[in-house]
């Protein structure tokens, strides 16, 4: 069975994990706490690993992390000290980062490997949620520095295959990412935003759709969504590992006066 790609909303630093004695977090994000524990449990079938690719790491050269057993970075800052003590334990991926490695470079991508950058936290506190028994395997795949849209599309396209292998693509980020900008004034600036994004991404011609999300910068309200693009290049390769498939949006909410959606793809 073939898997579908997902773009999926990591929230903010451990915010789903604020309450040290194990209580509801913060109710501005127990929608995006719920939707994401209902991740697998959506999918057609289990997948038996997971290829992540988050904001929060990018690097010269499409880099794989190929590690057995990864620790946890804590690369977010001025949260309660007990944040800093999560743990998930899954184990990564070696043969999973080496297959879309030579999937990569077949398709002329440079492609760099590492095994001792920690997981980052667009990875493990949306994961905590998806999978708190932390029983999937997992690989992270970062950013190319450059944040070429077009180019991570690519990158997305050869990594299709492993959709056929039981293995989950999951972009981690956020579709709209300005930390200055918060409260009730901002909220209909990102609602038009999100609704010019979302007709993008899920357009019913796939070549429409990869051109139309190329060109992300010329949607309203782009540069104010994402002063800075890194949050929004994940999207870019779960579309392009989501092929011709239907395009369609999983999830919508506003949290601290943003609008914040997540896609699934195939």
């Amino acid at each position: 069975m073939t898997l579908p790609t997902m773009f999926v909303p990591h929230g903010g630093g451990p915010c789903f994990f604020m309450d040290p004695m194990g209580g509801p977090p913060d109710p501005m994000w127990r929608p995006m706490q719920a939707y994401l524990a209902g991740l697998i449990a959506s999918l057609p079938e289990r997948p038996r690993a997971i290829l992540m690719v988050s904001g929060h790491w990018e690097a010269p050269a499409v880099t794989v992390h190929v590690g057995a057993r990864p620790r946890l970075l804590f690369d977010y800052y001025g949260f309660p000290e007990h944040t800093y003590r999560l743990r998930w334990d899954a184990p990564g991926a070696p043969v999973i980062a080496r297959r879309a490695a030579a999937l990569l470079q077949a398709a002329g991508h440079v492609v760099a490997e590492e095994d001792a950058r920690g997981w980052d936290h667009g990875v493990f506190i949306p994961m905590m949620v998806a999978d708190p028994d932390a029983a999937i395997p997992l690989v992270q795949m970062s950013l190319r520095a450059d944040l070429d849209p077009a180019a991570h599309i690519a990158i997305g396209r050869a990594l299709a295959p492993l959709r056929d292998e039981r293995v989950l693509i999951v972009g981690s980020g956020m579709s709209f990412h300005n930390l200055r900008a918060r409260g009730a004034q901002v909220t209909p600036v990102a609602a038009e935003w999100d609704e010019a994004l979302a007709a993008a991404v899920t357009d019913a011609d796939p070549a429409r759709r990869a051109a139309r999300v190329a060109d992300w910068e010329l949607l309203p309200h782009a540069r104010f969504a994402h002063p800075e693009a890194e949050h929004l290049l994940p999207l870019m390769v779960a579309l392009g590992a989501g092929g011709d498939g239907a395009a369609t949006r999983d999830y919508r909410d506003v949290v601290m006066g943003w609008a914040v959606s997540a896609f699934r793809f195939g």
